[in-house]
């Protein structure tokens, strides 16, 4: 910036010099300059957006938010970028009914939270969901997560009489034991010890026998039939036991995934606040530490939590990422306040896009005043607007509400923006000029490619209907006046010189062009003289001569390149001779003058070459002001 001041106020210090054509002193419409960059315009990168993506859009492009080291995965673009701008067209929920909610959900939270000052009371905190489902912005979601704690309390419950019932089997098992035992013990045959002896035989012998088959004999002790039913109502016993234990442990289960499920749909859908009442509820359910979620392995929520942290999802990691959740979205917002009294509503809509995304239905992003989000849906607006005209190539339109919103936000990010209209437009008036050279040079199908090619970087271009009335009107006398018009306003007088047969005719009976004409060729004229002379200097040997001759006639032209060329080739031959006469001119232009010096330099130079008129006329100068004819 500091560099093109310099410029421009040289340019501002120097005399004005005769042009080798000067227009009329009338008022007429000046000739648009040439542009500057000459250069041939970049091949613009294919893109899905003319931008290349390169300037931050509203607009999450890898639709996913990353808290704590979790990547949430937001949706649907498209539909996210819907309800953002729904949202900040929508009134702040700053009713009384909207605040009695929050005070609710803040109740709850407090009432069954560990960390209050009485145990927590998880009956308390159930019989304040009703009320809490009754807000609309509430989607009867704790009516959902009161249902879910009274189905784990049934299921608990039931769980509790399954165990009750096992006790009782076991009492029932433990007397059925005792029973058998003292009946293995004590359990006799009648018969035992009251057999008569059998006649004709030994009364000893024969009741030893007597005994000892009634002994053997089945019916009694542990070779009785209810002994064996005893065993077998024990082994029965134990399998109904084992049975219900499996029973209680997969319904516990059962209810905790089911449980589990809700949570991590609520946590999917950004209900932060919900995830934190029910994993708090959870633990005053079910107390034996098992906080583990049983998802499936390959399930997204499974990959979220051991891609990012390498650890498996538990209530706790779900409560602590909600808890972080809810203050990363209060950091946002606190950002776009601050940002928005600076007026940088560019950064401010990313951080309040980046606060909705993350928690859309949490207390800042919901209570935010309306005027506030109007600011930014506005902005919003011209900024889609302004990618809707870049991808349709319209970049008039562009321009203009690049230049909008450049008003709206002070930190709007327009280079990108306007290098890319700036490059566009120049490569198609480029290819549009091409297209036109083509055409004279009765080359159609080259003109008709370069006309496309401007076509297609820019459709709106207005010289497009320029070039069209070119084409119409493409007869030799109109096409060469056209030339000749064009070459006048781009200062290309040595073409105009070159091509004097064509334009003499095209341009009789016109006098304003005629006048340029005649004045351009006569001063052209004078230039070729003085190269013509400063040639024969040169060839000599004489080059002080020829350089003076051509920058005598340089400070009345000095617009013309060839004239500039020829300089430029002389100026290491006499590099001494025109340092010294401008070392004598910047000591005569100082102020105060310093004239010893530059009369100094004035005769060195003109030690250097003598004949040298330039330095003659200043070593004068200088002696009229020290010796005045008075």
């Amino acid at each position: 910036m500091k560099i093109l001041t310099f410029i421009i106020s040289l340019a501002a210090s120097l005399p004005l010099f005769s042009q080798v054509y000067t227009p009329p002193a009338a008022p007429t419409t000046q000739p648009q300059q040439p542009p500057t960059d000459t250069g041939p315009a970049q091949k613009p990168k294919e893109s899905s957006s003319p931008l290349g993506q390169e300037i931050p859009m509203l607009d999450p492009s890898a639709e996913t938010v990353t808290v704590g080291g979790v990547t949430i995965p937001l949706g649907d673009n498209r539909l996210l970028k819907a309800r953002f701008e729904k949202y900040l067209n929508q009134p702040a929920e700053s009713d009384a009914e909207a605040k009695a909610y929050r005070e609710t959900i803040a109740k709850i939270l407090q009432t069954i939270s560990p960390l209050r000052d009485k145990a927590p009371n998880l009956k308390e905190a159930f019989l304040l969901l009703p009320g809490a489902s009754s807000y609309p912005g509430d989607a009867n979601l704790c009516s959902s997560l009161a249902e879910a704690v009274y189905v784990a309390l049934l299921a608990k419950k039931d769980g509790n009489q399954l165990k009750e019932l096992n006790q009782s089997i076991e009492t029932e098992k433990n007397a059925i034991i005792r029973e058998a035992d003292w009946a293995a013990r004590n359990d006799r045959d009648t018969n035992i010890g009251n057999s008569q002896p059998a006649a004709g035989g030994n009364s000893g012998q024969g009741g030893g026998r007597a005994n000892n088959a009634a002994a053997a004999n089945p019916g009694a002790g542990t070779s009785s039939l209810k002994y064996k039913e005893t065993l077998r109502r024990i082994t029965e016993i134990e399998a109904l036991k084992k049975t219900n234990i499996i029973r209680t442990e997969a319904q516990t289960i059962q209810t905790k995934t089911q449980y589990q499920v809700t949570m991590v749909q609520w946590f999917a859908q950004r209900r932060y606040e919900h995830v934190l009442m029910a994993a708090r509820f959870y633990n005053q359910i079910w107390k034996d530490g098992d906080s583990t979620l049983r998802i499936d392995k390959n399930s997204d929520v499974s990959k979220l939590f051991a891609q990012s942290l390498g650890i498996s999802p538990t209530i706790a990691s779900l409560d602590s990422l909600s808890n972080e959740a809810i203050r990363e979205v209060d950091k946002y917002i606190e950002a776009f306040n601050y940002l928005l009294a600076q007026n940088e509503v560019h950064s401010a809509s990313q951080r309040l896009m980046e606060a909705y995304a993350l928690g859309e239905y949490l207390s800042p992003v919901a209570t935010l005043p309306i005027e506030k989000k109007r600011r930014v849906a506005l902005y919003v607006r011209d900024l889609h607007e302004l990618y809707g005209a870049l991808q349709a190539r319209d970049y008039v339109r562009g321009k203009t509400l690049s230049d909008q919103l450049k008003i709206t936000a002070k930190d709007f990010p327009s280079s990108k923006v306007d290098s890319l209209i700036s490059g566009y437009t120049l490569a198609s008036d480029l290819a549009i000029e091409d297209a036109k050279a083509q055409l004279l040079a009765r080359n159609s199908e080259k003109a008709e490619e370069k006309i496309k090619k401007a076509a297609e970087i820019w459709p709106t271009n207005p010289k497009l209907q320029e070039f069209r009335t070119l084409v119409s009107n493409s007869g030799a006398i109109v096409t060469a006046r056209n030339d000749f018009d064009r070459l006048l306003s781009e200062g290309n007088y040595r073409e105009i010189a070159k091509r004097q047969y064509e334009f003499a005719p095209a341009i009789q009976g016109d006098a304003t062009r005629e006048d340029a004409f005649k004045q351009i060729m006569q001063n052209l004229m004078v230039i070729e003289s003085a190269l013509g002379k400063a040639g024969e200097f040169s060839r000599v040997g004489q080059n002080y001569s020829a350089w003076e001759q051509l920058a005598d006639i340089r400070e009345q032209f000095p617009d013309d390149p060839k004239l500039g060329r020829e300089l430029e080739l002389l100026a290491p031959k006499v590099a001494d001779f025109t340092l010294a006469l401008d070392k004598a001119r910047q000591f005569e232009s100082r102020n105060p003058k310093q004239t010893g010096s530059a009369l100094t330099w004035f005769l060195k130079a003109r030690s250097i070459y003598p004949q040298s008129q330039q330095a003659e006329k200043g070593i004068q100068r200088l002696l009229d002001e020290i010796l005045p004819e008075g």
